[in-house]
C-alpha cells in the first residue's frame, strides 16, 4: 500500500514548502507528480518552481514543456503518471484515484484554511480505511517538521 504523508502547512505557504520536498525526493532519486486542484495553478507553480531560490535548480515539466517522460516532476491538474513517477504531491486540494500506484503520497493543505482541514481529515480517515499507511507531519516553531501521527 501507498504511504501517505500529510503535511499541514501552518507556518509557510506550499510555495515555500514544497520546493523543498521536491529537492529531497529528487536527491533520493525518485520521480514525482504534483497534482493541483485547479487547471490555472498549474503554469504559476510551475514558474515559481523555476525562481524559488537563484542557487537552485528543480527540473521540472507542464503540458505546455512536453516530454513529460523525460520530466523528473511533471505538473498537471489532470490525474496522470506520464513521467512514471513514484512519489505523488497532492495540492490545494487535489485527489488521485491513481494514488495506489505510487509509494508514496504527499498531502499539502493549508492549516489556516478550515474547509482545507476539514477535507484533509476526511482523507485521512478514507486513506487509513483503504489500508494505506497515514502519517501526520505539523510544522514546528523553528521551521522544521514533526511526526503527530503515524
Amino acid at each position: 500500500m501507498t504511504e501517505v504523508s500529510f503535511y499541514h502547512l501552518t507556518r509557510s505557504t506550499l510555495e515555500q514548502t514544497l520546493p523543498r520536498l521536491l529537492e529531497k525526493a529528487l536527491q533520493g532519486g525518485a520521480r514525482c507528480v504534483v497534482m493541483v486542484g485547479v487547471h490555472e495553478r498549474v503554469e504559476p507553480l510551475s514558474a515559481h518552481l523555476w525562481t524559488y531560490d537563484p542557487n537552485a535548480f528543480l527540473p521540472h515539466g507542464t503540458v505546455r514543456d512536453g516530454n513529460a517522460a523525460r520530466q523528473p516532476v511533471w505538473l498537471t491538474d489532470t490525474d496522470e503518471n506520464p513521467n512514471n513517477a513514484t512519489m505523488l504531491f497532492l495540492t490545494d486540494g487535489a485527489q488521485s484515484e491513481k494514488m495506489a500506484t505510487y509509494e508514496r503520497c504527499f498531502e499539502l493543505f493549508d492549516g489556516r484554511d478550515e474547509s482545507a482541514v476539514a477535507k484533509a481529515r476526511q482523507q485521512w480517515k478514507a486513506y487509513r480505511d483503504a489500508g494505506h499507511n497515514v502519517s501526520y507531519w505539523q510544522q514546528t516553531d523553528r521551521g522544521g517538521w514533526e511526526k503527530k501521527a503515524g
